[in-house]
C-alpha cells in the first residue's frame, strides 16, 4: 500500500513537471537589431527584429503528394508538429480546423506534422475521425533536426509572411491565442 502510494506520488509529480515544460513559451526567437531610419524624420526610428527563416522541407502528404514549406511563400504559416497518442495535441487540433477554415482563404495556412512511428496507419484513421482538413505530413528525423530537435509535443511554430519563425511554442495553447497571433501578423505590413 505505501509502495502504490509512493508510485502515484511520484507519477503526479512527474507529470505536473511535464505540463510546466509543455507550457514554456520561447517567442524570443528573433534578436533585436539596432534602430534603423525609415522615412526623412529622425522621429521615424524604430528598432527591428531579425528572425531565423524556417527551414524548407519537402514531406508526402496522406494523399502521396509532396507538401514544400516553400510552396506556402508569402502567407501565415502555423506548423505543427504533433502524435496521434498526444493529448494536448488531440486538444489542439480542433482549434486549427477552426483557425485553418476561417483564415485559409486570408492568407493562412495550417501544416501538421504527424510524428507518430506507425505512419499513415494510424494517422489516416485519425484525420478521418478528426475531420482534418488542412495539410499533415509524416514527419522524420531530417525535419525535426533542421527545426532544432522536436523535444516535447506539440511544437508549434508561427511563421511569417516572409517565411520566417516568429515564435515557437511548445505545449497546448487554445484557439484563441493562435487566432491572435495571425490576425496580428496577417496585419503586419511587408517589409523590405
Amino acid at each position: 500500500m505505501n509502495n502504490i502510494f509512493i508510485f502515484i506520488m511520484i507519477f503526479l509529480l512527474g507529470l505536473g513537471m511535464t505540463v510546466q515544460s509543455c507550457s514554456k513559451r520561447e517567442s524570443d526567437i528573433g534578436k533585436e537589431i539596432k534602430p534603423v531610419k525609415t522615412g526623412n524624420s529622425l522621429s521615424s526610428e524604430k528598432t527591428v527584429r531579425e528572425y531565423p527563416k524556417a527551414p524548407d522541407f519537402a514531406l508526402q502528404n496522406n494523399k502521396g503528394e509532396i507538401v514544400k514549406l516553400s510552396d506556402y511563400a508569402g502567407k501565415v504559416v502555423v506548423l505543427d508538429f504533433w502524435a496521434t497518442w498526444c493529448g494536448p495535441c488531440r486538444m489542439e487540433i480542433p482549434g486549427f480546423i477552426k483557425l485553418y477554415d476561417k483564415y485559409n482563404e486570408q492568407g493562412v495556412e495550417v501544416i501538421g506534422v504527424s510524428l507518430d512511428q506507425q505512419g499513415w496507419n494510424v494517422v489516416k484513421p485519425f484525420m478521418d475521425q478528426y475531420k482534418i482538413d488542412y495539410p499533415v505530413v509524416l514527419g522524420n528525423r531530417e525535419v525535426v533536426n533542421a527545426y532544432g530537435g522536436i523535444t516535447g509535443i506539440p511544437t508549434t511554430f508561427l511563421i511569417n509572411r516572409k517565411g520566417e519563425i516568429v515564435e515557437r511554442l511548445v505545449g497546448y495553447r487554445p484557439l484563441e491565442y493562435f487566432e491572435n497571433a495571425v490576425t496580428e501578423l496577417l496585419n503586419k505590413k511587408q517589409e523590405g
